[in-house]
């Protein structure tokens, strides 16, 4: 087989440790896994002797070319000569690859570990026939991890080789398994430059049945079947015109008044009796839940998660990782607001987990919060949980939330002045609202509750449905704060949630009049 033919979808890298081998026979493991259509192997052993590792290393290469799979040494390139193996895998702190290469020939295939772009551009430039890329998710299997690069991380290297037009073959490895391996086949995805396939160990080597786990995973990598992807935006979904979104809002409106959805959020103590009484008024069932072990149960009750990190403590962030997977399994939408994201390395690093952790449908934030998720991050540092820049040029921003969209296949809300919302091909502006929402604590977060109801009820067309819920929300402020009754900040809160209880009764009963008040552009 040339080594331009090599087939990487299920890349088996062994493990010799008694934890996961557990009396059984390394070969014994790996012909199970070919049965069950690995398609090429790479044998790892960092602590045999040069004699053992040569010995086990030609029994498996027989095993291996009975099922014309390519056998690859980690590190070892005197191993691999002695064997006439196929060809080695290195590290960045292992032989360098050209002279691997030299001794090996160019026929060998030499793989080469990576974690940035930069060295990403090393082994292209220095002939690396395909790229090991990780560590994706933290693993106990590589003890000198650099660093977790996450799913973000993965897809910034692959976008970097999609814009350069590298012709080099790439598989992510660290903490793949069953749970995870086509969500993050899919959501790594970046300018239709995708991963070539997935490299996995404990999965396979721990599994009790290692043919089927095989065989399980090359199916969930082939076929990148994930609950939420049906439930992307179309292509006309956002090429309609602002008039045409806004004719929908009033049945959106009434689909939350008639089905009542459940908007589990998890969020502060300072907010969380505001969001109630917020998704009460809208229509919608809301529950407090900050436990993680509750989302499975609640997820089955339909409905959608807010995720608003306003406190984050190690705790909080497990519990959140808890909740997004019960929603990502059942396909049920996910409201994400990363509070306060470019304001602290701590909050940054949350981010990039909760990113890592699942899909999110919704991310909703201000400009600052927002210009923080972009890869390459912003030059704006937060005060706080403030809105940064208003400043910011309103064209420049919409391009940063249409390419983050669409890298990363969000709706993206940037709230300030003017509410900018993309699903990666359209920019709309919604110029609502009032400035009392801007002098009370957790408006922002109330309106991610708010759009958690209306996508919960109208999930087929979700930016229809951030659309109408932002356009629903400013407009109810307006008018509380056009109230006899309303003297400030103070008395605007109680007011503001009568309006959007009076808002939706209105619009139930045909009355939508309010509605003439929208102000909603495309502007790019």
């Amino acid at each position: 087989m040339s080594k331009h033919e090599v087939d990487y979808t299920l890349y088996l890298v062994t493990d010799s440790s008694p934890r996961y081998l557990r009396g059984r026979d390394l070969c014994q493991v790996v012909e199970e896994a070919l049965k069950g259509d690995a398609t090429i192997v790479q044998y790892r052993d960092k602590t045999s002797d040069t004699s053992v590792l040569v010995s086990t290393a030609r029994k498996l290469h027989e095993i291996t070319q009975r099922y014309k799979v390519p056998l690859l040494i980690n590190d070892r390139v005197d191993v691999a000569l002695a064997v006439g193996c196929e060809g080695v895998h290195i590290g960045q702190d292992d032989l360098d690859l050209p002279a691997a290469r030299k001794i090996l020939g160019e026929d060998a295939i030499i793989g080469v570990t990576v974690s940035n772009v930069a060295e990403v551009e090393a082994a292209v430039k220095g002939g690396a026939d395909y790229l090991g890329i990780g560590t994706v998710f933290a693993t106990p299997t590589k003890e000198n991890t650099k660093s977790i690069i996450g799913v973000e991380g993965l897809q910034e290297i692959l976008l970097k080789i999609e814009t350069e037009k590298w012709p080099v073959k790439t598989v992510c490895i660290g903490g793949i398994n069953e749970s995870n391996v086509a969500r993050v086949v899919w959501q790594s995805t970046a300018n239709g430059k995708s991963l070539d396939g997935v490299a996995i160990v404990s999965a396979i080597m721990a599994a009790e049945t290692p043919e089927w786990a095989a065989r399980r995973l090359s199916n969930l990598v082939k076929t990148r079947k994930v609950p939420f992807a049906n439930a992307l935006a179309t292509p006309r979904q956002q090429k309609r015109s602002p008039q045409e979104i806004l004719a929908l809002v009033p049945d959106i409106i009434k689909a939350v008044h008639a089905k009542k959805p459940l908007s589990h959020n998890m969020t502060n103590l300072v907010v969380q009796n505001f969001a109630a009484n917020v998704a009460l008024g809208v229509g919608a069932s809301p529950i407090m839940a900050n436990y993680g072990e509750e989302a499975p149960d609640l997820a089955k009750l339909g409905g959608a998660l807010v995720i608003n990190m306003g406190t984050v403590t190690p705790d909080g962030l497990e519990n959140y990782l808890k909740a997004l997977k019960a929603y990502n399994d059942v396909g049920l939408p996910v409201v994400f607001d990363p509070v306060g994201a470019g304001a602290t390395v701590v909050r940054r690093s949350a981010v990039k987990t909760i990113f890592g952790g699942g899909y999110v449908d919704v991310l909703k934030g201000n400009q600052s919060e927002i210009l923080s998720c972009v890869p390459g991050g912003s030059s704006i540092q937060q005060r706080g949980v403030d809105s940064g820049s208003d400043g910011q040029d309103l064209q420049k921003l919409g391009s940063a939330i249409k390419e983050l969209a669409k890298l990363r296949k969000h709706i993206v809300v940037m709230t300030g002045k003017i509410d900018l919302v993309s699903a990666g091909e359209t920019v709309f502006a919604i110029e609502n609202g009032h400035e009392y929402l801007g002098m009370v604590t957790g408006t922002g977060c109330c309106l991610g509750t708010t759009i958690s109801a209306m996508v919960a009820a109208h999930p087929n067309d979700k930016l229809s449905a951030v659309i109408a819920g932002i356009a629903y929300y400013n407009i109810a402020a307006e008018l509380a704060a056009e109230r006899q009754d309303v003297k400030g900040p103070g008395t605007f809160v109680p007011a503001f949630i009568d309006e959007l209880h009076n808002v939706r009764k209105a619009t139930v009963r045909g009355d939508i009049a309010w509605l003439k008040r929208a102000k909603v552009s495309v502007i790019a």
